[in-house]
């Protein structure tokens, strides 16, 4: 009964919906529903996000929202706050804070569980949560526990759904609003409940399953998929290295079958908080379990071994034709036009070259010196160990031995593109086979796969 009444609520826009996590999934999630007119409280405990959202101060990767994130402030539809109130009207409270990768030291939900309880010092009967946080198979349940430990019974006076984020930035194609979701649910007035809310972020494109161990090993999957292919791309790269073949024409002939097969290219490893992050969920449980989930537990290995494949590869081509030890890795974010640096293959291909005794070089439009200690902590690493640079022009680059692209970013493209015709870097070594040869270098340019 108290549901069905959240329900008709929600249907005059007579509720309060807290977003916890104003990040990567978060923030635009919140910009979306402040639009719909329901009244949106967005969450965060790091006081400096909040700060500099005040502020209007927006990230990259934000900056497409600015008109109707200022427009919800103003309006008075999106409140940030860093932590929820009390309130007679029914709330919904949707989890969008990071997990990290657990060990001995930290658990996966302990944020997750923290912003649960959360919200649960002020819910009420009625009130509503939805799980969008990648968790370990297992944690929807515990949280069962944990809301049942208040007093209050999910599926019958709470809800309590699942629906992992999926979320590709940059992608142009497959954006917020056009990605369908998987969602578990505890109970069906919650399902209409969750259907009513992302009617207006992507169409109510929702996909029910029957547990939530089933939406918990659907996104861990989806992430292990994407990790072993281009685990095993990357072996192949290898593989060509050696055979002295390139890898991508490979690549590109295959990708003429029209059926069984889905093209994957080589890089310098997955990184982002989900492909390296998410698989291991399925390894845990499966340890927990005393099987093994060899697959994942070699792709994973293959991944971390890549930064030191490359710098290796490097090194030994610096040696043979007699230049200095210095590098300038171009692209340091995670992913291509993301200002992104989450455990970045970047920052591991730059240790290893610490480690050789190489002078090191990093440039990327996206990196904003402001965010260093954030860059720090995401890569896990206590100082920058590198000269960053500010722009590739000539007088900057002209000691420079060897460029390592690692990421391919639109905005400095012509640039990298110029610095390869014009022979103004003696070695360019590019991770993504993205550079077409130019038989009028005199650069000498190879390719992760030859």
């Amino acid at each position: 009964m108290q549901l069905k009444k959240t329900l008709e609520h929600l249907k005059k826009q007579q509720i309060i919906v807290e977003i916890y996590g104003l990040g990567y999934v978060g923030f635009p999630l919140a910009v979306r529903l402040s639009k719909s007119g329901i009244t949106i409280h967005g969450i965060d405990v790091n006081n400096n996000r909040i700060q500099r959202l005040n502020k209007n101060e927006l990230l990259d990767s934000e900056i497409n929202l600015k008109d109707e994130f200022i427009e919800s402030i103003i309006n008075g539809k999106l409140e940030l706050k860093n932590s929820p109130i009390k309130s007679d009207m029914p709330k919904i409270g949707i989890i969008c804070v990071p997990t990290p990768i657990p060990n001995e030291k930290i658990q996966s939900d302990i944020y997750v569980k923290s912003a649960v309880e959360s919200f649960l010092e002020f819910s009420k009967l009625g009130d509503v949560i939805i799980l969008e946080s990648s968790v370990e198979v297992g944690t929807t349940e515990s949280i069962i526990n944990l809301i049942e430990s208040k007093g209050l019974k999910v599926g019958k006076d709470f809800g309590l759904c699942f629906c992992p984020e999926r979320i590709d930035p940059a992608n142009k194609e497959w954006k917020i609003e056009n990605i369908p979701r998987v969602i578990y649910c505890s109970d069906d007035q919650s399902f209409q409940i969750s259907r009513e809310i992302y009617s207006n972020v992507n169409g109510a494109n929702l996909i029910r399953v029957t547990s939530p161990k089933i939406a918990e090993i659907v996104k861990s999957f989806e992430n292990a998929f994407r990790l072993v292919n281009i685990t095993l791309v990357n072996e192949l790269a290898i593989l060509c290295d050696k055979l002295d073949v390139n890898v991508k024409e490979i690549i590109d002939a295959a990708s003429t079958k029209p059926f069984g097969f889905l093209p994957h290219y080589p890089g310098a490893g997955a990184g982002g908080h989900c492909i390296p992050k998410d698989p291991r969920f399925l390894l845990e449980s499966a340890k927990k379990l005393g099987i093994k989930f060899d697959t994942i537990e070699h792709a994973l290995k293959i991944n971390e071994q890549m930064p030191k494949y490359i710098a290796n590869a490097i090194e030994e081509k610096l040696q043979s034709q007699g230049l200095e030890k210095n590098v300038l890795i171009c692209g340091l974010s995670y992913k291509a036009n993301v200002e992104d640096m989450r455990d970045s293959p970047s920052f591991k291909i730059i240790q290893e070259f610490k480690e050789k005794g190489f002078e090191i070089f990093g440039y990327d439009p996206f990196f904003d010196s402001n965010l260093t200690e954030k860059y720090l902590i995401e890569n896990h690493i206590s100082e920058l160990n590198f000269t960053k640079l500010d722009n590739l022009d000539d007088e900057t680059i002209k000691e420079i031995s060897c460029m390592c692209i690692v990421q391919h970013h639109d905005e400095n493209k012509l640039r990298v593109k110029e610095i390869y015709d014009k022979s103004l870097i003696p070695f360019i070594y590019d991770c993504q086979s993205k550079l077409l040869k130019n038989l009028q270098s005199n650069s000498h340019l190879e390719f992760l796969g030859n």
